[in-house]
């Protein structure tokens, strides 16, 4: 005797309040998911970046099996898109299962096609579709932690490890900081120093109250407590993702930066974290060699897009030529125009 089992079909619909608590528990038990796949995104994107979103849970019954957060950014410089998910370095579908991952996607062609948009971009960490066009600009680094400080010392490529001690031997000092005003002021500078619009600060004070002890920053000040570097992580299930940074020019010659990086691999282990994730950089870039300074191998990752009315992929980025006259505009422009400035063009960007 045959017994059939059925099976529920695979229902997608936007999310809603009521149904966050699923949606989260689905996001931290998903092998597939990333910490970019929480719902508080959806309330940070909308109110800080004034970007309509669609987040796409699919659901078997009661089940939720697979979601896919989107936004739409519409920007006359930047064009028109849906992106999972701007701000963000990692997104896509999350779901192991294949029938939920085909609805979440034929639900945001569907979408995308209504909206009108030149293009849909997935910011997958791994590829689904070897047939789609794909930015091959970004790796990410992302190692295991040895289970001890000492380990994790002897881990580091001897060259890197020498700069680490040097910070030690400086006295520097590693903070934790409740607000993100020594974090924003180093930030800000660093980045209108590369040329590179800066968030506004009221987004990071948001990151900080959507997630809580999962959103920390840490200052790194010289003995006497003057800022040199400064660093907003995340913390996801097992793994810390160092994710915004800055520092001041002071910081080279103390070697503040390498010391920032070594105090968040011991405050990783204060939190049972077993991974760190370096987070995503441009090949060949000052960042990336950085990165493989400390041992890290870059793993390529699978951005994927879908072209409705462009031929090429969007190359938004500092690496892109065109923008170089603009990077050493910003670069000369006074801070405090700067940051009054940076969220209005930043916000388009995603």
């Amino acid at each position: 005797m045959t017994i059939q089992i059925e099976t529920s079909p695979v229902k997608v619909r936007r999310l809603d309040r009521a149904a966050r608590g699923s949606w989260d528990a689905f996001v931290r038990s998903s092998p597939s998911a990333s910490f970019f796949h929480l719902s508080a995104w959806q309330d940070l994107i909308e109110e800080f970046q004034r970007h309509e979103t669609f987040f796409l849970m699919a659901e078997r019954g009661d089940k939720v099996v697979g979601v896919l957060p989107l936004a739409e950014v519409r920007s006359r410089l930047f064009g028109h898109s849906l992106c999972s998910l701007p701000f963000c370095v990692y997104g896509g579908v999350a779901s192991e299962d294949p029938e939920a991952v085909m609805a979440l996607e034929s639900a945001a062609d569907a979408l995308a096609q209504r909206l009108g948009v030149a293009h849909l971009e997935y910011r997958n960490q791994l590829g689904r579709h070897q047939d789609w066009p794909r930015q091959d600009l970004y790796v990410t680094f992302r190692k295991t932690l040895e289970a001890t400080e000492e380990g994790n010392m002897a881990a580091i490529p001897r060259k890197q490890r020498a700069m680490v001690r040097k910070g030690i031997k400086n006295e520097l000092v590693a903070h934790r900081d409740d607000d993100v005003d020594r974090f924003f002021s180093v930030y800000s500078d660093n980045v209108r120093r590369h040329g590179t619009p800066a968030l506004a600060k009221r987004w990071f004070a948001g990151l900080q109250d959507a997630f809580g002890t999962d959103c920390e920053v840490l200052t790194v000040t010289t003995a006497a407590g003057s800022p040199l570097s400064s660093v907003i992580s995340f913390y996801f299930r097992d793994e810390i993702l160092p994710y915004y940074a800055g520092d001041l020019p002071a910081a080279r010659d103390l070697a503040a930066n390498d010391f920032k990086y070594w105090s968040l691999m011991q405050r990783a282990l204060e939190r049972d974290c077993k991974v760190f994730d370096y987070g995503r950089s441009k090949v060949g870039t000052g960042p990336y060699a950085f990165k493989k300074n400390w041992g890290f191998e870059p793993a390529p990752l699978g951005y994927e897009y879908r072209l409705y009315k462009r031929k090429d992929i969007p190359q938004n980025n500092p690496m892109n030529p065109k923008y170089r006259a603009f990077i050493a505009l910003w670069q000369r422009l006074p801070l405090a125009v700067a940051n009054r400035l940076g969220p209005m063009i930043v916000r388009n960007l995603g």
